[in-house]
């Protein structure tokens, strides 16, 4: 028979951890229709994979992109990774169910919570939808070059039944029987699941927290048996990352474990569990899903493959933007901050500002502003793979203060040179024990979310660091718990594994030189606003739905994404 495409000699890596072996693969109709040997056959088109893995499209089951979607047809950053599906709405923050006229009550999640700007948002979305089903079709009538699958958000679910109301108080059992209603709706027309947030680092522009934070454990357990009654969805939640009271965080542990076990809905959250004061919590937490997988209960980790943390530079937010003399500083043109440091007079200012500034939190300001500078814990981001120096390093190896060496390595490249500061999982063995989990995948980059302050290329470090340098993690483990184990737990039917008759979304890279490239900053969002980007090097194509999407990371002008749709709509 005759192929569109045919995949030749590469390594197959099939996702679902069997060894690598060397095949071809042939595609037709956007389906994978044969692997093995094709040399005898035919194609539109065939590419040399020698050399190379041949993989499932990873996917990114932990991202923000449900604005994005409307003004980047090609879904970046996801696209330069490898990746071929992502999953939306998590964190209970979704644009549906929400009425246009009432579209600020779901921005404002979004626009301090994920740090998108609210006027990209304003100019770059079109809105033509009501319930979440409204939207999920508004969605499904782009041109997109990937698939989105996304979960309704609970916060969308109270302000739409409650407005004002649902930043403010509970909710009564009218509201809860409306929002049960939206839910089960939502379901049938595809969400994947409900998502929601308890964490404190969740909140709206004015410092109050997000919609989903004011509802009591009882709310989300009425709206999970929902899930549990219609026989399909999965709960996602943004649990509070480090609880410091023991007795507390115990309780927290069996309200999940008793909602997992009893309404037998798969549960999955996010692992930013390791901080620097609580270096053991993380074993709890282990502990809670080994126990809750014991009692009968479904349960993911969403891992991530470093750090957890924020870029910082002169280009975009520096740690002391709003501090004295800082303050009317970085108001400043770009170049005239730069003749300013390079002034003794004016340096000294600022320096001295750094030395008498007391930090206080402040949730008016975003998550970035909320911690203290530890410059041992801040990392200059010249190179993308470990090991990294922090600030404190540099300091001492150059005799001078860490603020000191902070601004000289900022001018040294023109003040564009992005830095990296962890808030959380800075221990890269509890990274390493993290994706070793036995109930972990490696999914949480943010994807649209954060645009100027992080960036998290979490593919190219697991491929790049963890399996090629530190060889601290097999190949077909690493691409299995960022493809199958994805698709299987989100139930993407027909997703992540390279098997004949499922979607042709394949990943062909070079395993020698994958890594992260580093960032660059770019004015490009509907606003002018900023965002940053950042590509994975050593990847020869991305393929969606049987097209090339991407060759070299350049992108070819296909787009045959598609939405895929919760287990009670078809595909």
């Amino acid at each position: 028979m005759a192929f569109d495409l045919i995949i030749r000699g590469g390594t197959i890596v099939d996702g679902a951890g069997m060894p690598g072996h060397r095949a071809d693969i042939g595609v037709s109709d956007g389906i994978i229709a044969e692997i093995g040997d094709l040399s005898g056959e035919a194609a539109t088109e065939t590419m040399d994979a020698d050399g190379h893995v041949v993989a499932p499209g990873f996917i990114d089951g932990h991202t923000h992109m449900d604005a994005q979607v409307f003004w980047d047809d090609i879904g970046s950053n996801s696209c330069w990774h490898g990746v071929t599906s992502v999953v939306m709405g998590n964190c209970g923050f979704t644009l549906g169910p929400c009425a246009e006229q009432d579209k600020d009550l779901v921005l404002h999640n979004l626009e301090r919570a994920e740090d998108i700007p609210r006027q990209a948002m304003i100019e770059g979305i079109p809105w033509s939808w009501e319930t979440y089903g409204e939207y999920l079709d508004a969605v499904d009538a782009l041109a997109k070059g990937l698939n989105y699958a996304g979960f309704v958000g609970h916060s969308a679910l109270r302000t739409h039944a409650m407005g004002e109301r649902a930043m403010e108080e509970e909710a009564t059992e009218e509201d809860l029987e409306v929002m049960k209603g939206q839910l089960a709706d939502s379901l049938r027309a595809g969400a994947l699941g409900f998502s929601t947030s308890r964490t404190s680092s969740h909140r709206l522009p004015s410092g109050k927290p997000v919609a989903s934070r004011l509802a009591s454990w009882g709310e989300v357990e009425a709206l999970t048996a929902v899930m549990a009654d219609l026989g399909a969805g999965i709960f996602q939640i943004a649990r509070e990352n480090v609880i410091e009271d023991p007795e507390e965080r115990r309780a927290e542990h069996d309200q999940i474990k008793n909602l997992a076990v009893k309404s037998g809905v798969p549960v999955t959250f996010g692992g930013t569990w390791y901080k620097r004061p609580h270096p053991e919590a993380w074993r709890t937490q282990f502990r809670m899903v080994d126990e809750t997988i014991a009692a009968g209960g479904k349960m993911m980790i969403q891992a991530t493959s470093a750090w957890n943390g924020s870029l910082r530079s002169f280009e975009t937010a520096t740690p002391y933007d709003f501090i004295s003399v800082w303050k009317e500083f970085r108001k400043k043109p770009l170049e005239d901050q730069e003749k300013g440091l390079r002034d003794p007079k004016m340096r000294a200012k600022l320096i001295d500002a750094v030395k008498n500034h007391v930090h206080k939190p402040d949730p008016k300001l975003p998550n970035l502003y909320q911690r203290a500078v530890d410059w041992d814990w801040v990392f200059p981001y010249d190179h993308t793979l470990p090991p990294f120096r922090s600030i404190s390093d540099v300091a001492k190896e150059r005799g001078v203060e860490p603020i000191d060496a902070f601004i000289d390595l900022a001018l040294e490249h023109n003040l564009k040179l992005f830095f990296i500061q962890p808030s959380f999982n800075d221990d890269q063995d509890y990274v390493l024990a993290h994706i070793r989990h036995p109930h972990s995948v490696v999914t949480f980059s943010d994807s649209g979310a954060h645009v100027a302050t992080t960036c998290s290329p979490i593919h190219g470090h697991l491929l790049g660091h963890w399996v090629r340098d530190a060889q601290a993690i097999p190949l077909e483990i690493a691409i299995r718990k960022i493809t199958l184990d994805i698709a299987s737990f989100w139930g993407l039917e027909g997703r992540g594994w390279l098997h004949e008759g499922y979607h042709a979304d394949i990943c062909v890279f070079d395993p020698e030189t994958i890594a992260p490239t580093l960032p660059v900053l770019f004015h490009d969002l509907p606003s002018g606003a900023p965002r940053i980007k950042q590509k994975t090097d050593g990847i020869k194509a991305t393929i969606v739905n049987g097209e090339v999407f991407m060759r070299d990371n350049e992108h070819t002008g296909a787009l045959a994404g598609r939405v895929m749709r919760g287990p009670l709509a078809h595909n």
